[in-house]
C-alpha cells in the first residue's frame, strides 16, 4: 500500500464531505435564511434541529430542495470514492476517501466543523462499497421499524445490517472496518437528538411514533409507505 495515496484519497475525502450543499441550497434559493436552530414537530412537542443537512432544507424550502441537496450530499462521498475504486482496482484506497467523506461531511473544514449527520454522506460511500447491499438492508431496516414502530430503526437498521451483509458476502477486514468506522461517526454526530429525545422522555413530553415521524420529510415518506402497506393506521 501507498501511503501518499492514503493521504491524498483521505484529504480529497474530507475536502470534497466539507462542501455544504445545505448551505449552498439555501444560499442560492433563499438568501439570508438561518438554516440551523430549528424547532420542528407538533406544539409542544417539538424537537431541536441543529444540523446542517437536506432534512434542514427540506423543512425551510420544501422537499425538492431538500432531496436534491441530499442527492448532491450522496454524489460528493460517492463520486470521489468511485474514483479511487476505479483507478485503484483491489487497493482499499476508496475506502479511505468514503470514510473521511463522512468526516468531512459532519465536522466541515469549511464552516468551522459544524455540518449534519453524516445520513447521505454515508449511503453515498455505501453504494459504492455495495450498491446491492445497502439498497436491500435499507430496505429491510424500514420494514422492521415500521412494524415494531420504531422510528430509529427505521432510519437505523439499514446501516447495521449492511455490516453482516458484506462481511458475509467478502470476509474483507478493510470493508469491515470502514463500515463499523461509518456507524461510529454516525452515533457520535447523533449525541445531540438523542440527549434531546431522552430529555422528552424524561420529561413525559417524547413524541409518540407517528408523530415523530412527522418532524422530517424522510419520516413523512415513511409513514405514507407505512400506511399503505397497513403497517400504520391512516
Amino acid at each position: 500500500m501507498n501511503w501518499y495515496l492514503v493521504l491524498l484519497a483521505g484529504a480529497i475525502g474530507y475536502l470534497a464531505g466539507s462542501l455544504s450543499f445545505a448551505r449552498i441550497m439555501v444560499r442560492l434559493v433563499a438568501p439570508g435564511q438561518q438554516i440551523t436552530g430549528m424547532d420542528v414537530g407538533p406544539a409542544g412537542q417539538e424537537m431541536h434541529v441543529s444540523a446542517v443537512s437536506g432534512t434542514a432544507v427540506s423543512i425551510k424550502l420544501g422537499p425538492k430542495y431538500g432531496m436534491l441537496t441530499a442527492l448532491l450530499d450522496i454524489l460528493k462521498v460517492a463520486l470521489p470514492t468511485l474514483a479511487f475504486k476505479l483507478l485503484y482496482p483491489g487497493q482499499p484506497y476508496f475506502l479511505v476517501t468514503a470514510a473521511l467523506g463522512i468526516v468531512g461531511h459532519d465536522w466541515p473544514l469549511y464552516y468551522r466543523f459544524q455540518g449534519g449527520r453524516g445520513l447521505s454522506a454515508i449511503y453515498g460511500g455505501f453504494l459504492v462499497v455495495d450498491f446491492i447491499g445497502t439498497l436491500v438492508t435499507a430496505i429491510a431496516g424500514m420494514f422492521v421499524g415500521l412494524a415494531l414502530k420504531k422510528i430509529v430503526l427505521s432510519y437505523l437498521l439499514g446501516l447495521w445490517l449492511l455490516i453482516p451483509w458484506v462481511w458475509f458476502r467478502t470476509h474483507d477486514l478493510a470493508r469491515l472496518a470502514y463500515l463499523v468506522w461509518a456507524n461510529v461517526l454516525f452515533a457520535l454526530a447523533m449525541i445531540p437528538e438523542i440527549r434531546e429525545i431522552q430529555k422528552r422522555q424524561r420529561e413525559g413530553t417524547a413524541q409518540e411514533f407517528t408523530d415523530a415521524m412527522e418532524a422530517t420529510p424522510m419520516g413523512k415518506m415513511i409513514k405514507r409507505m407505512g400506511q399503505k402497506l397497513h403497517l400504520i393506521p391512516e
